[in-house]
């Protein structure tokens, strides 16, 4: 970084004698020159004061470019020894210098103010603190400290001795760093402590620099150390001189150095580089002044003068030195505001598109972002980012209405064209090396547009919000002048506001779908439309689906609520997915499951749409999508009612699964669906198998085992309908079910026995009546049913052929069929006349219904079919504790051996037994409790009350006497009767009050 930062001027020239010292107050020239050169330089000096030959037109004090300056003044032997130091304090307009000691003189006049002649001759250097007034004078191994009171007089405030004579120092706040010897010390001018720094170096002597912002430069030979005020080293703080320094100033941004054959200028912003060198040799001092640096050689003196911050600006941009720029920009006068900030945008789009074409595509987007230009202008940059159509117009056109800033836009529209050809040029690139460029460039883009984000969706979302509270507020007022009488037929032209921050919004999110796709961040994709965006559809759509990113699609499709399309899009994939059976990925990317996850959410607010998609998942996945309609409390009446008329097939499988995963059952009207479906099944194949003639009761299908453990475990069914539906001559254990529902226990044994022949299934539907109905006593004559059935099969017959319900004719696909008659031959053995057997009526038992299953006609089983002895025999014996043997005795045919009855009758009579013995106990433990309250009855009957003249009622604490008294249940409490009857009126007339207050 090498530009002309400023320019030397010879101010004053052929000065006679040796200038010993320089200085300026109010843009003239101080300089102390010695009265002679060579041999007598201890000679009187003089002060000769130098003008401008222009003067200001507002009287500044600063130092003017025309020259040379003229001899305005001059004070002979104004000191008697040449001056080793001299400073001017412009806010005071005191002249400080150091000779034999420190004199104090007041400007222009130079009127002597004061004179240290006691404690500071024979110094060597002084510091002055401007701000406070302090002065703290080196003298032999004494370090003084004096104030300045009311511009008079120096007082001195304190003295401390130091370890060796002092060579440099400076103010740091309350402390004061000392060079000594070869080392730095850091001492507070309030307690005299001491403090080691580090050492100086072997060749130059100790230098102390202040840096306005209050920290300190060290010279270290020819380094240039930063420390804070307290002597520590600021981390990457150091000047790297291109030789060792006999002194330095500092004027920002820049220090400057003199060396042995030049003067060396660098900037105080790491990493420090050289700014320029001004070729000036022998320079003897350096002295800062308000806007310029004068150097002091043996007889002229010249003015470094910066050059003008604008033009150092356009230096450093056209050598690419942008940061040191932006630094410069900093400086400009705050009147100048829009000027600078116009050139620090400049700035930094030049500086991005440097950093874009080197490859630094973060750092570029970073200087993009801090010249505020509009994300068009950057995204111009990416021509495979497509953009939807606005009506914005970018920063960089805007900067052609500024004149001032004409050059810039200019040179910004030169950079752009320079960089259209740079892609142009760029097709001769390798593949690899273009590949690797676009894909860093669109990370940095991804980046730039995620931190441009927050601020233009914030916008775009008030704009919103804006319009919604104007069209309401706009509404309401319709609303208001309807109510109002009609004058003219005028319409309210409605205002529309600005859309420009939901365009921007659109360009940014647009723009970053893609890149985020563009650089395989599919997720980050899927994140930024899941929240709020403003994507461009129609772009968006096409740019997907040519990259086949369906995951990120589906995120669109339902961000914009399209459901439809995207679950439309979703079979499509899942159709495919099957197709492509090797490509496992895509298989586990695209399942069914995905289909029901994205109808979870839309099962409220709109189930229909649910119903239409949801049928190609409800055959590959029917419990899945069966718990998705339970879940989310779709309507089942919507769903069955759907499934029926578009895919009658799934109806039986929805209800099934809805059946099975409902903890709370399905409604009965949905219970007699799913039977009435499973039923018309079982029909159709009970009339095909019946025309091969391979029917038999005990084939069962997989329906009909659903249709019966349907009808065993619900009740919600109409069992009417279904009987109507049965064949006479067949599904005798589905009507056997049905009977058992009603309470027709009868008929439903008659079923089991005689058509099913299967007794252990009768058994078995008599001990679930009886557990069922286990606190009603009359339940168990379902026992006793059965032995009837097993008993007098004819009697039973001959009841259920004339209760049955002729069905034939309600199911078209069955032929009717007679019922079967017995032959009226005696082939099975007469059952037992017991005394009293014609009075036996069966009447209705406690499970049955309003029907009688027991209603007997008389008949004996004279006539009837076999009876099945063994079988009542062993239910005898298996549920003997159920059964009433008295009537079960009766039953049994009179040749039953005794032997065939001893495993019922042995439990039976050892369980009377015990139960007899069971209640003579508790007859005669209750006799002897009667007992025992008789006597104790007999006791208190003779217990004796004592009644003397000191008795006293416990009511109206009375004497007794002799009256009628009564006495409590404790034997103690004596009341007068009289008393104790108003008592008791008294509670009864209070708890009927209270039982009408209730």
């Amino acid at each position: 970084m090498v530009h002309s930062a400023y320019d030397a001027v010879e101010l004053v020239a052929g000065v006679p004698g040796r200038i010993e010292a320089v200085a300026s107050h109010a843009g003239k020239l101080l300089v102390a020159a010695s009265d002679s050169e060579g041999l007598f330089r201890g000679s009187d000096c003089s002060l000769r004061i130098y003008s401008s030959p222009v003067s200001s037109p507002e009287g500044g004090s600063e130092i003017r470019r025309e020259g040379p300056y003229t001899l305005e003044r001059q004070e002979q032997r104004f000191w008697r020894r040449p001056p080793l130091a001299m400073e001017v304090s412009a806010s005071r307009d005191l002249l400080l210098s150091l000779s034999e000691w420190v004199a104090l003189h007041r400007l222009p006049g130079l009127e002597t103010v004061a004179v240290v002649s006691n404690k500071t001759k024979g110094a060597n250097i002084f510091a002055w603190d401007d701000r406070r007034g302090l002065l703290a004078v080196g003298r032999q191994k004494r370090l003084t400290i004096f104030r300045l009171d009311s511009g008079r007089e120096f007082v001195e405030v304190k003295e401390f001795g130091v370890p060796d004579i002092l060579k440099s120092m400076a103010w740091c706040g309350d402390n004061i760093c000392l060079g000594i010897r070869r080392e730095y010390m850091i001492i507070n001018s309030m307690t005299g402590a001491l403090t080691e720094v580090f050492s100086s170096g072997r060749i130059a002597p100790p230098l102390v620099v202040p840096l306005p912002t209050g920290e300190l430069l060290l010279g270290k030979d020819n380094i240039g150390v930063f420390v804070d005020k307290n002597g520590k080293l600021i981390q990457d703080g150091r000047i790297i001189w291109s030789d060792t320094p006999a002194s330095v100033v500092i004027h920002r941004p820049y220090a400057v150095a003199r060396l042995p054959r030049h003067v060396e200028i660098r900037s105080l912003r790491a990493p420090n580089a050289l700014v320029q060198t001004a070729v000036l040799r022998d320079v003897q001092k350096l002295v800062q002044t308000d806007n310029c640096i004068l150097a002091a050689l043996a007889n002229s003196v010249y003015g470094l003068l910066p050059v003008p911050i604008g033009a150092q600006i356009v230096q450093l941009t056209a050598s690419g030195e942008f940061e040191e720029a932006l630094a410069l920009c900093k400086l400009l006068p705050p009147e100048d505001s829009n000027l600078r900030a116009a050139k620090e945008s400049s700035i930094h789009i030049r500086y991005g598109h440097f950093l874009f074409d080197s490859g630094s595509y973060e750092e570029a987007m970073e200087q993009f972002s801090d010249s505020h230009v509009d994300i068009t202008y950057v995204l111009s940059l990416y021509p495979s980012i497509v953009l939807p159509q606005t009506h914005i117009i970018g920063d960089h056109d805007k900067l052609l209405d500024m004149p001032e800033l004409a050059r810039e836009s200019s040179d910004v529209t030169d950079e752009m064209e320079s960089y259209s050809l740079q892609l142009h040029e760029s097709d001769d690139k390798s593949p690899l090396e273009v590949k690797k460029m676009s894909h860093n460039a669109l990370v940095a883009l991804v980046k730039y547009l995620q931190k441009k984000r927050s601020g233009i969706i914030e916008r775009a979302t008030a704009e919103v919000t804006e319009e919604v509270v104007s069209g309401a507020v706009h509404h309401s007022l319709i609303l208001s002048e309807s109510y109002k009488p009609k004058k003219a037929n005028k319409k309210r032209a409605q205002t529309h506001t600005s859309s420009i921050a939901r365009e921007m919004a659109t360009v940014l999110d647009t723009s970053l779908l893609q890149a985020l796709i563009l650089t395989r961040q599919s997720s980050g994709a899927i994140e930024l439309l899941k929240g709020l965006n403003y994507c461009d559809l129609k772009i968006c759509e096409e740019f997907l689906k040519e990259r086949s990113e369906y995951m990120v699609l589906l995120e669109l499709y339902k961000s914009n609520e399209m459901h439809r399309e995207a679950l439309q899009l979703l079979n499509q994939l899942v159709e495919e997915s099957k197709s492509e059976m090797e490509n496992t990925d895509f298989n586990k990317k695209f399942s069914p499951q995905m289909i029901i996850e994205y109808l979870r959410p839309l099962c409220r607010s709109d189930p229909m749409l649910v119903l239409e998609s949801s049928l190609c998942v409800l055959e590959r996945n029917p419990s899945e999508t069966i718990e998705l309609f339970l879940s989310e409390n779709v309507p089942a009446d919507l769903v069955n009612s759907y499934l029926k008329q578009h895919a009658p097939n799934l109806q039986s499988t929805y209800l099934e699964l809805m059946l099975s995963m409902s903890e709370t059952g399905i409604n009965p009207n949905l219970q007699n669906e799913l039977v009435q479906l499973y039923l018309s099944e079982v029909l159709d194949w009970y009339k095909i198998l019946k025309e091969e003639g391979n029917w038999t009761e005990k084939t069962y299908s997989p329906t009909r085992k659903k249709l019966i453990s349907t009808l065993e475990s619900n009740s919600g069914y109409n069992t009417d309908l279904l009987l109507k539906r049965l064949p006479q001559d067949a599904l005798f254990e589905e009507r056997a079910i049905l009977y058992g529902k009603m309470n027709q226990h009868l008929r439903a044994l008659s079923l089991y026995v005689h058509k099913l022949q299967m007794p252990e299934r009768a058994v078995a539907y008599c001990d679930r009546v009886y557990v069922e109905g286990a606190q009603q006593p009359s339940k168990s004559n379902i026992y006793f049913n059965l032995l009837q059935i097993y008993l007098n099969p004819r009697k039973a017959e001959k009841e259920f052929e004339q209760k049955i319900v002729p069905v034939a004719s309600q199911y078209p696909g069955i032929q009717k069929s007679s019922s079967t008659k017995f032959k009226g031959g005696r082939t099975g053995k007469k059952v037992v006349e017991i005394e009293g057997a014609d009075e036996i009526r069966f009447t209705p038992s406690g499970t049955d219904s309003g029907r009688s299953d027991g209603d007997g006609d008389g008949d004996d089983a004279s006539d009837g079919g076999p009876i099945m002895l063994n079988d009542a025999l062993e239910l005898l014996s298996q549920r003997w504790e159920r059964i009433n043997g008295a009537q079960a005795l009766r039953l049994l045919p009179r040749d039953t051996k005794l032997q065939d009855l001893v495993s019922f009758l042995e439990p039976l009579l050892r369980n009377s037994s015990e139960h007899l013995r069971n209640y003579l106990v508790i007859k005669n433990l209750i006799f002897r409790a009667n007992l025992q309250v008789k006597d104790d009855l007999y006791k208190r009957r003779q217990a004796v009350v004592k009644i003397d003249g000191n008795s006293m009622c416990s009511l109206c604490h009375k004497r007794i006497a002799n009256s009628a008294f009564a006495i409590y249940p404790n034997g103690e409490t004596l009341v007068h009767f009289v008393c104790f009857r108003e008592s008791q009126q008294i509670k009864a007339v209070r708890g009927a009050n209270s039982v009408k207050r209730r």
